[in-house]
């Protein structure tokens, strides 16, 4: 009897070759699940807008309450000769990530330019805002005795018309580690795509978004950055010691009443 070409191949095959086949066939579903998940994860590691992909600004549960750190994040309007920065938004996130407060605020003055290109404000967002004195007064009484972060506060700060203890200040543009050489400071999208691998400020600004990253970048360097700020203080009250006193003079004592009197 002819055999076909398939027997005769079979009956070609080195018997080693037959039981490897036998040994891929009894273990080939567990390879084609490995194969499988491999697959699935370049599938979301090369397809950025997968549903799958985890975001690291993502809140890391739904706690919104006051914690130790909170960060700050601001968007301006316009105001004056329209030059003029004014508070338009603020937004405040917990450690988690979770918004604490969010408001629009009514600046003082009248409103030119809404800048709604980088603020993502509008007219009609103003409309029922909060004034600015009410916002003022409740943003002090949530970072009281708190560590801020944020990016550039100084600004914030300034358009609040609030100060804050430099040594409770995190902020990630003055951060050493973020800069470039000779101190160049960064902006916050930069920071954002190169440490935590996401893309923020893509047109009109969040400052959700923003304070998100910016408590995330610090998050992520807490250790290190706490680290350097107590050896700061450190230094600092080691150089005040060194520091000599004010030698006295001999008229240091001298009383006033001794001066001859003007004629």
């Amino acid at each position: 009897m002819k055999k076909n070409p398939k027997q005769q191949q079979q009956l070609q095959l080195n018997p080693n070759w037959a039981q490897l086949q036998q040994k891929l066939k009894s273990h080939g579903s567990t390879t084609t699940t490995i194969l499988g998940k491999r697959k699935e994860r370049l599938d979301v590691e090369l397809n950025d807008d997968s549903p799958s992909r985890i975001n690291p600004l993502d809140p890391v549960n739904d706690d919104s309450s006051l914690t130790d750190e909170v960060a700050m994040d601001c968007e301006m309007v316009g105001v004056g000769q329209g030059n003029k920065s004014a508070l338009g938004r603020i937004t405040l996130v917990n450690k988690w990530g979770n918004v604490v407060y969010d408001e629009f605020v009514r600046p003082v003055e009248r409103v030119v330019d809404f800048r709604t290109q980088i603020s993502g404000i509008r007219p009609r967002d103003l409309r029922k805002a909060k004034d600015f004195r009410i916002v003022q007064k409740k943003v002090a009484e949530l970072i009281k005795g708190r560590i801020l972060v944020g990016h550039a506060l100084r600004n914030d700060l300034k358009a609040l018309l609030l100060s804050h203890p430099k040594g409770d200040i995190r902020d990630t543009l003055e951060y050493e580690p973020f800069m470039r050489g000779e101190g160049s400071r960064r902006a916050l999208r930069h920071l954002a795509a190169e440490f935590l691998d996401v893309k923020i400020q893509n047109g009109e600004h969040c400052p959700i978004e923003d304070a998100r990253a910016a408590m995330v970048l610090y998050q992520k360097n807490r250790k290190a950055w706490e680290k350097m700020v107590k050896d700061q203080i450190k230094l600092k009250q080691k150089q005040k010691k060194r520091k000599p006193k004010k030698k006295r003079t001999e008229g240091d004592d001298l009383e006033t009443d001794h001066a001859e009197p003007a004629s």
